[in-house]
């Protein structure tokens, strides 16, 4: 069990994601003071002092930060979504760059922790190598992860404090409404499958269900972040944060399957996309018969991430080893944590 021997004062960008959201737990655990940023005021109430601010904007930048002048570590796991890779570059670097350039005029600044993926392997538009390791060459071309990592590592140059990236692999969450659980996309679809009486068909090619896609339980995620962001070993380093097994599809889905006590059929590409849309009026029976908490499918997940997840026809997965060798012991198993998140969700009234 990894142990984390200090706390401090946290600034969460990011608090209402799968990663942001389990983190602000793991850190109120710990006795970390939290502060969380939004462009909005958060809909949710609890007992964290959130400030507002639009990270694009310079001048409310500097004005809503100049008060934060007890912050000892930031943790960066917001991002600006856009029509292209390239079009997201300019927006999530400039609301880091606001960030951490105000933040530290001000505050006794510790650490900054940037939250990452296997986007700066090229993994985004095809086949890249695998196992990505942490010392695999940035690839050519826009990409707001590269970029952002290179100015952090050049801005914190003779500075007191240190930076680190994690790159974590699919992550895995019981946080319901957020389109990028592939989790929660997979449980409704299971869901509907079992409701139509249909095997569980796994909706992606031939090639994707032979290949390796690895997995990154939130809450293994948060305490791997919490480790570096306390390590002597984590300073100005990136690591790859995994579960530390491997699967393919063709091994994972059919113990899915089973989970839900359905058969596995093998695979047809589908579109989660579709098939929600399709099943909205199912759904809404569904939520009535079973007293689920929401009738709409769409408030759920709307199936983009798991279409995009699925598409991949080609190996998704980088070596964690490193990140253990640096003093990190957390391990999950991913069958596990698929059961662990289904079993919250039906807990929760989420699925049925």
């Amino acid at each position: 069990m990894t142990s984390f021997d200090r706390s401090g004062v946290a600034l969460v960008a990011g608090a209402s994601g799968i990663v942001g959201s389990q983190l602000v737990k793991t850190l109120l655990q710990h006795d970390w003071q939290v502060i969380s940023l939004s462009r909005q005021i958060p809909s949710q109430k609890d007992n964290i002092k959130h400030v507002v601010v639009d990270l694009l904007d310079a001048r409310q930048s500097a004005e809503a930060l100049e008060s934060l002048n007890n912050v000892t570590h930031i943790f960066y796991s917001a991002w600006l979504n856009a029509a292209s890779w390239a079009e997201m570059v300019a927006p999530n670097l400039t609301m880091l760059q606001n960030l951490v350039s105000n933040v530290e005029r001000n505050a006794p600044l510790q650490t900054v922790s940037l939250m990452q993926g296997y986007k700066v392997y090229g993994a985004h538009p095809g086949p890249f190598k695998t196992p990505a390791r942490e010392s695999d060459p940035f690839i050519p071309g826009a990409e707001f992860n590269t970029a952002q990592q290179l100015w952090l590592s050049n801005f914190q140059r003779n500075k007191a404090w240190h930076w680190h990236a994690l790159r974590p692999g699919v992550v895995g969450s019981a946080v319901a409404g957020n389109m990028m659980n592939l989790a929660l996309g997979i449980a409704i679809y299971a869901s509907l499958c079992k409701a139509q009486g249909l095997p569980l068909r796994f909706p992606g090619s031939a090639e994707t269900w032979h290949s390796i896609v690895d997995h990154t339980d939130a809450g293994l995620l948060a305490d791997a972040t919490l480790w570096a962001a306390t390590a002597e070993a984590a300073k100005n380093r990136s690591f790859n944060v995994n579960n530390g097994d491997i699967w393919r599809w063709s091994e994972l889905w059919p113990q899915i399957a089973q989970w839900f006590e359905l058969e596995s059929a093998p695979p047809v590409r589908l579109s989660f996309r579709a098939l929600f849309n399709e099943y909205r009026d199912v759904w809404h029976a569904l939520a009535a018969q079973q007293q689920l908490v929401e009738a709409d499918i769409l408030r759920l997940n709307d199936g983009q991430f798991a279409d995009f997840v699925f598409g991949w026809n080609y190996d998704m997965f980088g070596d964690g080893s490193e990140l253990r060798r640096a003093g990190f012991t957390g391990y999950q198993a991913t069958d596990e944590m698929f059961f662990n998140i289904f079993s919250q969700l039906r807990a929760a009234r989420i699925i049925p």
